[in-house]
C-alpha cells in the first residue's frame, strides 16, 4: 500500500509525464511546420519516451493496489522559437522533472516506502541521461549559431534518433 501523501504525489506525477509528452509532441510539430524535420523526429521520440515513464508510474501504482486519480494535463504552447530558443526549453523543462523526481524520492525515504524509493532511482538515472543528452544539443547549437547552414547538418544527424 502507497501512503496517501506519496499516492497523491505520484498521481500528480503522472499528469506531469503526460504533460511533458504532450509538450514534446507540440514541439515536434513546431519543428516541423518550419522545415526541421529531423528535429521534429527527435522531439517526437522524446514524446514517446514520455508516455512510456508515464505508464511505468501507472503500473507501479496498479500493481501496488493504488487506484489512479487523474489529473488534466495542461495544454502546451504552438510555437517555440528557434532551434536553440526550443531546446533550451527543453532543458529547463526535464531540470524541472528532474526536481520533481527528487521530491518524489524524499517523499517516498520520509514516508519510509522503500518499494517507491527502488522503482524511483531509475527515473533519477533516467533524468541525468536526459539533461545530458539536452544538454550536449544546446551546446552544439550554440557552438555553430554563426552558421545557420550548421544546424541543419544538426537536424540531420539528430533526425537519427530512434526509440
Amino acid at each position: 500500500m502507497i501512503p496517501e501523501k506519496l499516492k497523491t504525489a505520484l498521481d500528480e506525477h503522472v499528469s506531469a509525464e503526460i504533460g511533458a509528452a504532450y509538450l514534446y509532441l507540440a514541439m515536434s510539430a513546431d519543428f516541423e511546420s518550419k522545415a526541421f524535420k529531423g528535429f521534429g523526429r527527435w522531439m517526437r521520440v522524446q514524446f514517446q519516451e514520455e508516455m512510456t515513464h508515464a505508464l511505468k508510474f501507472v503500473d507501479f501504482m496498479l500493481a501496488r493496489g493504488a487506484t489512479i486519480v487523474w489529473k488534466d494535463a495542461k495544454a502546451p504552447a504552438t510555437t517555440f522559437g528557434t532551434a536553440l530558443e526550443t531546446f533550451e526549453k527543453t532543458l529547463a523543462h526535464e531540470r524541472e522533472v528532474t526536481a520533481r523526481i527528487h521530491k518524489l524520492y524524499h517523499l517516498a525515504a520520509a514516508e519510509k516506502d522503500t518499494a517507491t524509493q527502488v522503482f524511483l532511482q531509475w527515473f533519477v538515472t533516467e533524468q541525468v541521461e536526459e539533461e545530458a543528452r539536452v544538454s550536449e544539443i544546446v551546446d552544439k547549437i550554440r557552438m555553430v549559431s554563426d552558421r545557420p547552414g550548421s544546424v541543419l547538418y544538426l537536424d540531420k544527424e539528430y533526425g537519427k534518433r530512434t526509440a
